[in-house]
């Protein structure tokens, strides 16, 4: 009985020490990659079927860590460029962190402008007049007398 409880504590340690543990460098790449939207199974499979070749971002990765100095601050930088990025709806890769190591404390993302519309109709609002004004599509600027719950505001981009 107790060589069968010996050989399986002994399966048991083999498993753990099996355990992968990622290097910083998978790290910071798995991190880019997640905040492109890609989960670590999406990652896997991609690379798998070649639609992702990740070494080619091993190498901007590590200079990354070398440049940032802890994968902490490397994932920050990630996190700061891809935000900055995705809101001026623009692609970003590793290197990209780099060109903009300079200025990350200034990026900021695109601030979200909403504008009003009456019918589909742009608005605007004159100070001088503490009136709102619609635009019609000639031109012209009509005082506008409705209610502002009838004001639609839209995200413009």
């Amino acid at each position: 009985m107790e060589k069968s409880k010996k050989k399986s504590s002994h399966k048991q340690s083999k498993k753990t020490r099996r355990k992968v543990t990622e290097t910083d460098i998978q790290k910071i790449v798995n991190h880019y990659f997640y905040t492109k939207g890609l989960s670590l199974e999406r990652i896997k499979s991609d690379a798998k079927k070649k639609k992702i070749i990740y070494s080619r971002f091993t190498r901007p990765a590590k200079q990354l860590l070398e440049l940032a100095g802890s994968v902490h601050k490397a994932k920050k930088a990630i996190d700061k460029v891809a935000q900055w990025a995705q809101s001026r709806d623009l692609d970003y890769a590793i290197e990209t962190v780099f060109k903009k190591w300079l200025e990350l404390d200034r990026l900021k993302p695109k601030e979200i402008v909403k504008k009003p519309f009456y019918q589909g109709s742009p608005m605007v609002w004159s100070q001088t007049k503490k009136k709102w004004f619609v635009i019609t599509e000639e031109g012209e600027w009509r005082e506008f007398v409705g209610d502002e719950n009838d004001i639609k505001w839209k995200v413009v981009k």
